[in-house]
């Protein structure tokens, strides 16, 4: 099997945990006896952010069983040159507030490198997925597929910019340079979390960006934000998601966003 009608398969595998997952999720989503602890680094958790991974993980045992595991809430299992990467809820604060911006996550990390990513949002009746040579695409179901791609906007001064919040910039000594970014687009709005991504992969935003993430944030949105043909690094230009932290861009615009970013420190 080639790698791309591998990937194919396991694109459909994968749609299929998701659907699994979604129900579950859905059903937890505003209910009454939801569950919420803090975990150690004071973000919150809930009962349907263990159950949805542990959903996934026992699927993936299923079908994918040679496969190694690393999850938001469980950490890494087994040891393989392919790896699911998930995040079980991303957006639980919004989940906890009833706020429907929230998704599951699924990513497949091969040799080092992310090859595959899928963002399922059912509270917003949303789908993304891409993997490496296939294109990027949203829709309900396979059949409704719609292929999709990044705007051809190319002045900042015209660009559209989405962000989460403005207290990760202050904690990076930042804020000075994303205000002078924000003030120097066209718009700027904080759609937050993966949906600021998945808009710049349909050509709705043009920038988004985020100064302190997690593997798990963001491995999923690299393979659909590239797909759609955009670019995807961390805030010192190096690609993929390996940096903690984001900049996803149209690609015509990802020099002079770093550029800008790069320009002036909250310490100058």
């Amino acid at each position: 099997m080639s790698t791309r009608s591998r990937h194919a398969d396991d694109l459909q595998v994968i749609a299929g945990i998701v659907d699994r997952v979604d129900q579950y999720t859905l059903k937890r989503f505003r209910s009454n006896d939801l569950q919420v602890d803090t975990k150690p680094d004071f973000t919150p958790v809930t009962d349907a952010d263990r159950g949805a991974e542990q959903i996934i993980r026992d699927l993936l045992a299923q079908f994918r069983s040679r496969d190694a595991v690393f999850g938001e809430e469980q950490g890494q299992t087994g040891y393989s040159n392919r790896r699911w990467i998930i995040d079980p809820i991303d957006g639980t604060k919004n989940f906890v507030r009833g706020v429907p911006v929230w998704a599951t996550l699924i990513a497949l990390e091969e040799d080092g490198e992310i090859v595959l990513g899928m963002v399922s949002a059912p509270a917003l009746n949303r789908r993304w997925w891409a993997a490496r040579g296939l294109g990027a695409y949203t829709g309900k179901s396979w059949t409704s597929a719609k292929q999709i791609h990044v705007s051809q906007v190319s002045e900042l001064q015209d660009s559209s910019l989405s962000y989460s919040s403005l207290e990760g910039w202050q904690e990076r000594g930042q804020l000075r340079a994303f205000l002078r970014l924000a003030q120097g687009a066209w718009r700027n709005r904080a759609y937050g979390d993966f949906w600021s991504y998945m808009l710049v992969a349909e050509g709705a935003v043009d920038i988004a960006t985020e100064p302190s993430l997690e593997l798990y944030d963001m491995a999923a949105l690299v393979p659909i934000i590239t797909e759609a043909g955009g670019s995807f690094t961390d805030l010192e230009g190096n690609l993929g998601p390996w940096g903690n932290c984001a900049l996803a861009t149209n690609g015509l615009l990802h020099d002079k966003v770093l550029e800008v970013l790069q320009s002036v420190s909250d310490n100058n």
